[in-house]
């Protein structure tokens, strides 16, 4: 029977910055041009500011720790970190609760959805015809970067959030031109108060 879903307090740039140093010691500055380097700000959000507060409380609670600190010249002194034991036992129990658990997540996409009534139903046809438009400009640009990093020699392993986040855009794709489809038939066939809705409303404005 799968273990209970354990709580982790930190951000995903505090999880990024555990794998990072589970690769090798770093400074704050080297996480994020390595970040940076694999386009892992793509998929977890990166500042410079919020990744020295993570550091900071990363140390704080015992997951990382000084390892060196050297000064190059004239500019500020930089501490290395590295990984403790208990900071690696919290990114692998981490990362497997990530893939074994799903979470409820609040996609725009999704909120637009729920509300789409306050549209009239061409208007929402439009609208969705321009997004699947959007999505395959997005999908085309998604694939040809990956086709280029992948030319450099870098492992496919390296990119498998990107192909997870074309299967998404597919996906969707895929939803959205069975809605278009759908609207484009009888939008009255989704709810009878849709197409009223926006008729008694202009009945309504050309009255007044």
């Amino acid at each position: 029977m799968p273990s209970p879903k354990r709580q982790h307090p930190h951000s995903l740039l505090a999880l990024a910055v555990l794998a990072l140093l589970f690769e090798r010691p770093m400074h704050p500055y080297e996480m994020a041009a390595t970040m940076r380097e694999r386009h892992k700000e793509e998929s977890i959000k990166l500042r410079y500011g919020s990744l020295y507060t993570v550091v900071d409380t990363l140390q704080r609670d015992g997951l990382i720790e000084p390892h060196e600190t050297s000064r190059d010249g004239r500019r500020p002194e930089r501490t290395v970190y590295t990984l403790t034991d208990a900071g690696s036992s919290e990114l692998i129990a981490w990362m497997q609760d990530l893939l074994r658990y799903p979470v409820k997540e609040y996609p725009q996409f999704m909120a637009a959805l729920s509300l789409l009534p306050v549209l009239p139903p061409a208007i929402v046809e439009t609208r969705l015809h321009e997004r699947l438009q959007h999505l395959d400009l997005a999908i085309r640009t998604k694939q040809g970067a990956i086709d280029g990093v992948l030319q450099t020699g870098l492992p496919p392993l390296f990119l498998i959030e990107a192909e997870y986040e074309i299967a998404l855009q597919e996906a969707e794709r895929t939803f959205v031109q069975q809605l278009v489809a759908r609207i484009a038939k009888d939008p009255a066939e989704l709810a009878p108060i849709w197409p009223e809705l926006h008729a008694n409303g202009a009945k309504r404005k050309r009255k007044s």
